[in-house]
């Protein structure tokens, strides 16, 4: 047992050398780790970074006892039990109790002491400092920052732990004289007849269990579903569809960002589907293919406008519609190699980007999602976004690609058009890394090269760099994260 406890000792011990010696190489600080100098006392306040590590799914590390204004050397801390025991007293502060786990690692310069910060569970976040409240004593780390956390994930956190429902609120500035009945009742119908024991029940009482109505009002997934114009009510409860000349990569040619096309389609979301369907079939190249096998040539359009559809559907289902984002519409844009579709609010829960259509979990807007699946417009709520990407292969297309901002989730679709990309020359890429001797972020070095799509500079100008070796990631086992930063090796 002796051997056993000594041998875990000095794993952990070398793990604490290896940090150290990670964060001497790249002379900064990063998504998961903080550091701290810690010579002369403890530092104060560290309640930013016990809220922003907490509140984020990798936990994080402060390290204390190098000192960032001398190369990162070891300097040593002034004492190791009072340090310990005062950073304890400001994790007893936050609200849940942040439960650090310390490291020491001896040298002939001094102490290093690490705090490890774990993970909240997300139905305990946000972990904030109580003397300040939820509101301003939360916070969410970007990159080697702590900053205020935006008050729509406040709520996003609020709302999975206690359940709200924001498709089931009540739309107080209408009644039910502003409901297409008929197709309300066709839909009421459909349900008796799949659930025979709700048949008794009085309409009124039936409307209200269905989520349709309360107290003589629609609730918002009635208006969104069958109201006469929903958007009498909630004006960017719709889809902005745009059509972009070029790719937008803002690589010198004057009409790369030119909108060509500013459309509002609107109604009801079986409507607004039916809309965008023809906003692309409008909008859209059709290419003319020879079928090998019959020798017939048959016409398509560039996408296969189902998949468009599925995943403008799913926008529409799982996006945000809660009081923090009613002045956001769902987007669609169309340049010329690939098509954007936008959705207000982050990911609902547990939920992460590599499991969307993969699991089982909640999601944000239950009665919507069921309402469309009874009414056929919608298939099963997990089957939609495999089926999209089988739809893609079968048409000899990659895969869409879902990324999450702050401002929401997107999904992209290429059509495979290859055109010419612009190479920065040696002297570019030598101001380019030379930039990244901090680390930077996507939209960092996106701002750097004058350019305005992100994805794009990531594709054409980080990721070569990084496979070559000569930038390296922040956070190399999340290479998609909202927050992940470059630095020059």
């Amino acid at each position: 047992m002796t051997m056993e406890k000594g041998i875990g000792e000095d794993m952990i011990e070398l793990e604490l050398m290896e940090l150290v010696k990670k964060v001497q190489d790249r002379k900064t600080g990063e998504q998961t780790i903080e550091i701290l100098s810690a010579h002369r006392e403890c530092p104060k306040p560290l309640y930013s970074t016990l809220s922003s590590f907490s509140n984020q799914d990798s936990g994080g590390v402060i390290l204390f006892g190098l000192d960032a204004e001398n190369g990162f050397a070891v300097t040593g801390v002034y004492d190791v039990r009072d340090l310990q025991k005062r950073v304890s007293e400001q994790c007893r502060q936050m609200e849940p109790v942040v439960q650090p786990v310390f490291t020491v690692l001896k040298g002939k310069n001094g102490c290093v002491v690490a705090a490890e910060i774990p993970s909240m569970d997300v139905t305990e976040r946000p972990c904030y400092y109580r003397g300040m409240g939820r509101a301003r004593g939360s916070y969410v780390r970007q990159g080697a920052l702590n900053v205020p956390m935006p008050d729509e994930r406040i709520y996003g956190y609020e709302a999975f732990r206690k359940k709200y429902q924001d498709d089931i609120r009540v739309n107080y500035r209408a009644d039910m004289s502003a409901v297409n009945t008929e197709a309300l009742d066709s839909y009421v119908s459909v349900v008796k007849s799949r659930h025979p024991g709700l048949a008794h029940l009085p309409e009124t009482d039936l409307r209200h269990l269905l989520g349709m109505s309360t107290e003589g009002h629609p609730t918002l997934v009635c208006t969104l579903l069958f109201s006469i114009c929903p958007q009498m009510f909630y004006p960017q409860y719709m889809v902005h569809a745009m059509v972009v000349s070029g790719n937008g990569n803002g690589a010198g040619a004057e009409d790369e960002t030119q909108l060509m096309v500013n459309e509002r389609v609107e109604g009801t979301i079986p409507e607004i589907l039916d809309g965008v369907s023809s906003f692309f079939k409008h909008h859209l190249k059709r290419k003319s293919m020879l079928d090998p096998k019959t020798g017939r040539r048959t016409e398509r359009y560039e996408y296969p406008v189902s998949a468009l559809r599925e995943a403008v559907l799913n926008a529409l289902v799982h996006r945000d519609y809660s009081v923090y984002t009613h002045s956001m519409p769902v987007e669609v844009l169309v340049y010329k190699n690939r098509i954007e579709i936008k959705s207000p609010g982050g990911l609902y829960g547990r939920m992460s980007l590599d499991k969307l259509g993969k699991m089982q979990a909640e999601i944000r807007n239950p009665a919507l999602a069921r309402a469309l699946e009874t009414m056929g417009i919608m298939k099963n709520r997990y089957s939609g976004i495999p089926a999209m990407q089988r739809e893609l292969g079968s048409a000899g297309m990659k895969e869409a690609v879902f990324t999450e901002s702050e401002n929401g989730i997107c999904v992209t679709f290429y059509n495979g058009e290859c055109e010419e990309i612009p190479s920065l020359d040696s002297t570019e890429e030598k101001k380019l890394l030379e930039f990244c001797e901090i680390p930077r972020g996507r939209k960092e070095i996106a701002e750097f090269l004058g350019m305005t799509t992100i994805f794009y500079v990531s594709n054409h100008y980080i990721n070569p760099l990084v496979e070559s070796g000569r930038l390296k990631m922040t956070i190399p086992g999340h290479p998609k994260s909202k927050n992940q930063k470059f630095y020059r090796v």
